[in-house]
């Protein structure tokens, strides 16, 4: 059973043939999640023992894919409502019922008569013989073939591993830090973000740190005090005890790794990637180094220059703190490009920036979205059938939960709740989760709409023969290109002119903010480097402790390290299935730079568009995704692109 990037909630949904999806039923009770967990698991053991037997029918492959299939309709399920149901003890039931899937699931994967039918499976084509290899590779990476004691040090090893990582990643989301902060050190911060906030005793305002207010208060505060105190408060969300809980994590997965005969788990996780192996990552990391350092010096010269001219003093004499970058960066857009990112926010609605997201799905790939009045886990929870524009046929279901609060994930993230499988029928599922300010949105932040509907199209529009390389299920240094691509379309004027909902944003202001979108790439793309280079580092061979690596790193950075704060305590992409991967979104946005080239004449073009739904969308990972390149672009894929794209 093939591990996915994110998973989610538990519904005993009938019919893993069904045509269309079922309504969400949403579970009342952690006692709720309990019964279902019991009852999939049961069913899971009934199948697993009809596979090991060389007679049961259904052939091994296919076997495996409807196993995969009944964890999507239940275990997926349960764990998207850990990361967003607003009942702490639903949450926790379905973290225990996670913990107990991921047990069976090494099980599984470690079960010999299961593996020897899968190795003596002859494939009738390409897509058969991808998914025997990925599932043999599956199966020998969780242990199948080590002696008996290893394999079973193995098991313990996954199922701990990923007990401490629901550990990190709970802390992280059920953060409920607040920082005080008075009327007038909230000088420049949207009214907005403060104005509803509780006060204190001394009647300053408590402010949480979701992304919205924190974004806000670190970009628009005018006193660096506040901005400071936020940031540090950012900075030790998940604190000390996370930091012991990562160290922990990154030994277990030495020790994990050094069973395979592999020096590290980066080494163990790379050879399965389009990457390879460190080396290669290592050195791309470095052109990308190269291409961004001298215009990352550049860039925080701008902003000490701008700070200096704000605070009246010599420039040089003040020092540039982390606080400040965020506050600077805009300072310096307002200055020198007459853009406020704030001001934007009256331009793009929440409703009207889905709805344009939705028109230029349709426009590009030829699909709508009907709202589907269903009970879902959270008020400002939204489902949405996706159709067929041509003919109204239904091809899938999506479910938007757009806006911040209390012990919610705290980014954005598409669940891939159920894949596509047309040898069984099934229409496939997926959740996208923000967390967007109710006011509206920035530019920046339409982007981050857009970048995150790009990974529910490929899961909507995946028409892939098994679930188990549905939407995407493919190489974690591919799955972020087609969303990264879709992100150039928002700075586009005949696209945004597709959002009717929006005030229009004058062609002037537009002409700004696109020529705005080079400053501070330096910085950008050197912070990305950064924390690529310490994921590679905290699961290598020596698996460093966690704050001494990034102090080291981080210190050796042109604004270097600030003593007490903790980045890598909240740093959840480390504990997830990231891990030694968080390389690939600059490898994916290569990609992605690439890809878009199709695009560059006119980025409208439906007959590009539906060649991009049927050639890329459509296979999700039934083939090797340098290939899916090779057939969209029509040539062989490469990273000029990007480079070209890096220095304007």
């Amino acid at each position: 059973m093939r591990l996915r990037r994110a998973a989610a909630a538990c519904l005993l949904w009938a019919g893993a043939a069904a045509a269309a999806p079922p309504a969400f039923a949403p579970l009342q009770s952690a006692a709720d999640v309990r019964r279902s967990c019991d009852a999939a698991l049961l069913e899971a053991d009934a199948r697993e023992a009809r596979l090991a037997r060389a007679d049961d029918g259904e052939g091994v492959l296919l076997g495996l894919d409807r196993l995969n299939q009944l964890a999507e309709d239940h275990f997926y399920w349960i764990s998207f409502l850990a990361n967003v149901h607003p009942d702490k003890a639903l949450r926790d039931a379905a973290e225990s019922c996670e913990r107990r899937y991921q047990a069976y699931s090494t099980r599984l994967l470690q079960n010999r008569r299961v593996h020897a039918r899968l190795k003596a499976v002859q494939p009738a084509d390409a897509i058969d013989a991808r998914l025997r290899d990925e599932l043999l590779a599956d199966f020998e990476d969780a242990g199948v073939a080590l002696p008996g004691p290893a394999r079973e040090r193995a098991r313990a090893l996954a199922d701990e591993t990923a007990r401490l990582a629901q550990v990190f990643e709970r802390r992280v989301r059920e953060d409920r830090s607040r920082v005080a902060l008075s009327e007038a050190e909230l000088a420049g911060v949207p009214p907005a973000v403060w104005q509803r906030a509780p006060r204190d005793a001394r009647g300053r305002r408590l402010l949480g740190l979701d992304a919205p207010t924190y974004s806000a208060v670190v970009e628009s505060a005018r006193s660096a005090a506040a901005r400071e105190r936020i940031w540090r408060a950012y900075q030790r969300r998940g604190g000390t005890a996370n930091l012991a809980t990562l160290a922990r994590i990154a030994q277990l997965r030495r020790e994990y790794a050094r069973l395979f005969g592999q020096p590290s788990w980066a080494d163990f996780a790379l050879r399965r990637r389009m990457a390879g192996d460190v080396a290669h990552v290592r050195a791309f990391l470095d052109e990308v180094r190269g291409a961004v350092a001298e215009r990352e010096r550049r860039d925080i010269a701008d902003l000490r220059a701008a700070q200096a001219a704000e605070l009246g003093v010599a420039p040089g004499s003040a020092r540039l703190r982390h606080w400040d970058t965020g506050y600077y960066i805009e300072r310096v857009r307002r200055e020198r490009y007459a853009l406020d990112q704030e001001r934007l926010r009256r331009h793009f609605p929440p409703q009207a920036s889905v709805d344009f997201v939705m028109a230029l799905a349709g426009r590009l790939f030829g699909v709508g979205f009907r709202p589907l009045p269903q009970t879902l886990w959270h008020a400002d929870a939204r489902a949405y059938e996706v159709f067929e524009l041509a003919d109204g046929r239904a091809l899938a279901t999506l479910y938007l939960d757009l806006h911040p609060r209390t012990d919610k994930y705290g980014h954005a993230a598409v669940w891939p709740l159920r894949g596509s499988s047309t040898r069984d029928g099934r229409l496939p599922v997926a959740a996208l989760v923000t967390n967007v300010d109710r006011q509206g949105l920035t530019l920046d932040e339409l982007e981050t709409l857009l970048h995150e509907f790009g990974h529910a199209l490929h899961v909507t529009l995946s028409k892939t023969r098994y679930s188990s390389n549905a939407g995407t299920n493919v190489k974690l240094d591919f799955a972020e290109a087609p969303s990264q691509m879709l992100e150039e379309w928002v700075y586009d004027a005949a696209v945004l002119a597709l959002c009717t909902g929006c005030e229009p944003l004058p062609a002037e202001t537009l002409a700004r903010a696109v020529a705005s979108r080079g400053f501070a790439k330096g910085i950008k793309f050197a912070r990305q480097h950064l924390y690529a280079s310490y994921d590679l580092a905290l699961h290598g061979p020596d698996a460093p402790e966690p704050l001494a690596a990034w102090r080291r790193l981080e210190g050796a950075t042109p604004l270097g390290y600030e003593p007490g704060s903790l980045l890598p305590a909240s740093f959840d992409h480390l504990v997830g299935g990231y891990a030694a991967g968080y390389y690939a979104y600059l490898w994916s946005l290569a990609t992605a730079r690439d890809l878009h080239t199709a695009f560059a004449a006119d980025p409208l073009d439906a007959a590009v568009g539906r060649r991009w739904r049927e050639r890329v969308l459509a296979e999700g990972g039934q083939v090797d995704p340098a290939e899916l390149v090779r057939r969209f672009l029509g040539r062989a894929p490469g990273n000029a692109a990007f480079f070209r794209w890096l220095e304007r």
